[in-house]
């Protein structure tokens, strides 16, 4: 059951839309998904947005990659560092689900594959918690 979704579109230049970060609340946890590249340009807005969820004391995250088709160093640094928030006095954690292979090869050469829950599609993610 969806309670509430949150769309934050950020902006970088006047008319020009950079990336659109959606949060849904479900029962169990909450749903990120964000589109296209995940890189320096705009690793900090979505670690903005992460933060702003564990602020609220929501721990329970599952990330839908779907669209997203690239990811930075930065990108991972965002997540990594979500995950240790979450994770933090058994508190929850930050699930991925629709990762794309190009970046689940790149989640697994920087090694840190075993370090995130990752599933096929996100009803599979939200039910594991």
């Amino acid at each position: 059951m969806i309670q509430y979704e949150t769309i934050f579109i950020l902006l970088r230049h006047p008319g020009e839309w950079i990336v659109a970060i959606t949060t849904t609340e479900y029962k169990r946890c909450q749903v990120v998904k964000m589109e296209g590249r995940i890189d320096s340009s705009n690793g900090d807005d979505l670690h903005k947005v992460f933060q702003a969820l564990n602020d609220k004391d929501h721990f329970k995250i599952v990330f839908d990659m779907a669209d997203v088709d690239f990811m930075s160093s930065k990108g991972w640094w965002v997540l990594i560092e979500t995950q240790k928030t979450c994770k933090r006095y058994n508190r929850g954690e930050l699930a991925l689900s629709q990762v794309q292979d190009k970046i689940l090869a790149s989640l697994d050469l920087v090694g840190m594959k075993s370090y995130f829950n990752i599933y096929d599609d996100v009803v599979s993610a939200v039910a594991s918690f």
